[in-house]
């Protein structure tokens, strides 16, 4: 028996063991996991990173990765489903480069949830939580600490940088909750394909060397020792404001922070690979976050909610969009990465199976698909199905839960973790902790 969705208020060990927690909490999964890290030290194996690819507003399954080319005109739409380099596995026409190296790929289409509505879908598909309450399309909400907050937490900084990046913008749901602020998103706003590029806090202000930064860092630690509020729960925007002070000294001083922004040390045919636009080099720098140690980095692109025009959107957007993401999984495969690191894409849930009068497609969490890639992921594989007409998950069914617990597997981080709030609360880091079991290699 699963443990129920909302299990916070008295969970004890005895409780967790009732039910069926024990198994992943004494052996089974934690077992494996203790195992890999033991490895990964004894061999010197890279830790494990995840880019997460957002397709903020709901991307549709059936123009992305699971056409229905028999059903009815109004629900197959204008495109073609196209021959993949997997024998049977076929995507829809706009995802021509992925289709190329589908081999690499795993396509899970069976993922369902009941959470319509952007804020309560994205807080779904980014936390592994459900809303607590009903949430609204606009919202951004957090219930639960979101993924990244949770890596970043689990993994640490390494060699300066924040362990959590959110590009270019933070998604509605990512960020920490009661994890606290030093886990949020460190957020980089600005272009990477601009030539006038920089990151905030990578370097001083103009004028002020590092040397006359680390005085006033002295001054500012000494002035420190007066009293704060010592009880975190109550909020004292003081102790953020010291994360978000600390973290900025950590940016400015480091020579490998330095050196992951500097996007153009790339060799230009590489730019020209992931292609000249911001989102294609918003994934070269994903990259080069993940050679410099981060392990979650969230790639947020939003203008998939295509209640109208869903096939003139398509035209224009998917080929540099989907082109940079094949690129992105060729480049870390090639230069040794993929095998540690985890790509993935998705949005808050599919679309709906008939064309609006609008040529659109509404909202539809009943059926999705989702593409990841690396960090021992088998390619060439499809896991679960939608029936004929894509109107639902029909074949191996899974949940937001399953799909979240496979990312922190993956990443080295056991789902089946109870963490405490600052009042000491214990929360399932995810409540039903069994990963996809075709994705874990």
């Amino acid at each position: 028996m699963a443990p129920p969705r909302n299990c916070e208020s008295s969970a004890t060990r005895r409780d967790c063991l009732r039910l069926g927690l024990g198994a992943l909490m004494g052996g089974g999964l934690v077992d494996v996991l203790r195992a890999r890290a033991a490895a990964s030290a004894a061999t010197g194996a890279r830790p494990t990173s995840c880019i997460l690819v957002w397709m903020d507003g709901g991307p549709s399954h059936y123009e992305t990765f699971d056409p229905k080319p028999d059903a009815p005109a109004e629900v197959r739409g204008d495109f073609r489903a196209i021959e993949t380099s997997v024998p049977g596995v076929r995507f829809s026409e706009p995802m021509e480069r992925l289709a190329a190296i589908a081999d690499k790929l795993a396509i899970i289409r069976s993922i369902r949830h009941d959470q319509g509505n952007h804020g309560a879908g994205n807080h779904y598909m980014i936390t592994g939580a459900p809303p607590r309450i009903p949430v609204g399309c606009g919202a951004f909400v957090s219930f639960h600490p979101s993924m990244g907050s949770v890596a970043a937490h689990e993994r640490g900084a390494t060699g300066g940088l924040p362990s959590y990046f959110s590009i270019p913008s933070m998604t509605r749901s990512g960020g920490p909750n009661f994890l606290g602020a030093r886990y949020a998103p460190f957020v980089v706003p600005d272009d990477p394909n601009s030539a006038s590029f920089r990151v905030r806090d990578v370097a001083p202000p103009g004028g002020l060397e590092v040397v006359r930064v680390d005085d006033r860092r002295g001054l500012r630690e000494r002035l420190d020792h007066f009293k704060r509020f010592s009880d975190k729960s109550a909020g004292d925007p003081a102790l953020a404001l010291d994360d978000y002070y600390h973290q900025g000294y950590e940016l400015m001083a480091s020579p490998q922070a330095q050196r992951a922004f500097d996007i153009g040390q790339e060799d230009p045919s590489v730019r020209d690979h992931y292609g000249r636009h911001p989102f294609g080099q918003r994934c070269l720098l994903a990259r080069r976050l993940v050679e410099a140690g981060v392990p979650f980095i969230t790639l947020n692109e939003g203008g998939w909610d295509h209640h109208t025009s869903i096939f003139d959107g398509f035209k224009k957007r998917v080929p540099r969009f989907e082109g940079a993401i094949a690129a992105l999984i060729q480049d870390l495969d090639q230069r040794g990465l993929l095998d540690s690191t985890l790509v993935v894409v998705l949005g808050e849930f599919g679309r709906t199976p008939k064309i609006n009068k609008d040529a659109g497609r509404d909202h539809w969490s009943n059926a999705m698909s989702v593409l990841m890639a690396g960090c021992g992921t088998p390619g060439g594989q499809v896991v679960g199905a939608t029936d004929a007409y894509g109107y639902a998950a029909s074949e191996r069914v899974l949940s937001p839960e399953n799909f979240v617990a496979t990312i922190y597997a993956k990443l080295g981080i056991d789902p089946a973790k109870i963490l405490h709030t600052p009042a000491g609360r214990p929360t399932f880091l995810v409540s039903d902790p069994t990963p996809i079991r075709e994705l874990m290699g």
